[in-house]
């Protein structure tokens, strides 16, 4: 009599090192929810602040915001080794004063991490090594799609129109501040400034002349020694674009969205992008010509292709009030909750919440590791 199949086991790994860690858990506690147990086996695995692993319960309401309350991986809990033996990777228990356990082969990660040490290659790097399928980018595609300065150059040689912007590290300020003003004047103001590896829009300010360029480096620098200097899309409407790979290779691209922020904020913030109260809308479609809107897709495939990205990503652009379509940047792990961009774009192109994260999933599967 033949045994019955397993079912794939799903390691969803989140929280981590970077600022993002709470929204890498509000992420989790999203795709715990929605993932279809009769599919898969499920085990959250939780990285805590300080970097350690550990197996987080399987609760998606403690890890949403509550009011202005943002959640945490409990690092108290059971610590999680991967182990590599006999050609399959096992997850191994290890708490105080109990022999360790072995939980079983982990068939498939899904890190829902945001930032470094995590979205950065770091841990794609990790599970390639210890030969475990996992979801999204590979090593190359998640490092470049972290830094911007380095994404800049990757898209402008491809061919795609980037802002002007130019890269400022903590140690050229404090050497030579006068010429890290002067390469900034040369783009003219306002700049936007950022942590060039963040995310989520922490440590980003507006500099509107040359006297608020020293605190905003400052800002940014406490998230990120290396700091975009970037010319302000003055009058752009920003526009996304989710892309989603099929198993044949190819790609598909939502329609348009238009990401209109609601309350004082001048730009697109964390609080924003994540407090509830703050009323941002997303119109699906944006308000666009058709062959700006066809453009907008097309450019998001080719961003897609020229970093190298598999799976899933979001395309951020400006449009400027003259017609021309300028990439921000790529997102090779986007926020996925329900209420984010990524999945509300794929939802309104008809491919719902649950549908999405399973076809992550298979894709994953599907794919080996290694050189490809």
């Amino acid at each position: 009599m033949n045994e019955p199949t397993r079912k794939p086991r799903v390691a969803i790994v989140f929280g981590g090192r970077s600022s993002e860690h709470a929204i890498s858990c509000v992420t989790a506690g999203s795709v715990l929810a929605a993932i279809d147990r009769d599919r898969y086996d499920v085990v959250p695995i939780g990285i805590a602040a300080d970097g350690r692993w550990v197996l987080e319960a399987d609760d998606p309401e403690r890890l949403q915001i509550n009011g202005r309350t943002l959640p945490a991986v409990d690092g108290g809990r059971a610590g999680l080794l991967l182990t590599r033996e006999g050609g399959s990777t096992d997850l191994v228990v290890q708490e105080p004063s109990r022999p360790p356990t072995t939980l079983g082969e982990v068939d498939v990660v899904f890190p829902l991490l945001h930032g470094p040490w995590g979205e950065d290659g770091t841990l794609q790097g990790m599970l390639e090594m210890a030969g475990v399928r996992y979801v999204g980018a590979g090593v190359l595609a998640s490092a470049v799609g972290m830094d911007k300065a380095f994404m800049k150059v990757v898209l402008s040689a491809a061919g795609l129109p980037v802002m002007p912007s130019v890269t400022i590290t903590a140690r050229e300020w404090a050497a030579d501040a006068q010429s890290c003003r002067d390469q900034a004047a040369g783009l003219g103001y306002p700049l936007f400034v950022k942590p060039a590896r963040g995310g989520s829009s922490l440590g980003i300010s507006k500099a509107h002349d040359a006297s608020e360029l020293g605190d905003c480096l400052a800002e940014a620098h406490e998230h990120d020694p290396k700091a975009l200097v970037e010319v302000s899309a003055e009058g752009g409407r920003e526009i996304e674009v989710g892309v989603l790979q099929r198993l044949d290779g190819g790609v598909d691209t939502t329609q348009p969205a238009e990401i209109r922020i609601g309350g004082d904020h001048e730009f697109y913030d964390f609080e924003a992008k994540y407090l509830p109260e703050e009323h941002t809308e997303l119109d699906v479609p944006a308000d666009l010509p058709a062959d700006v809107a066809e453009e907008l897709r097309s450019l998001a495939a080719r961003a897609f292709a020229a970093l190298e990205c598999e799976g899933l990503a979001r395309v951020d652009f400006f449009v400027m009030p003259d017609g021309r379509v300028v990439l921000n940047e790529i997102n090779t792990m986007p926020g996925f909750t329900p209420t984010s961009m990524y999945p509300r774009m794929w939802a309104a192109s008809g491919v719902a919440y649950p549908e999405l994260v399973d076809r992550l999933i298979r894709l994953a599967l599907a794919r080996d590791t290694g050189l490809r």
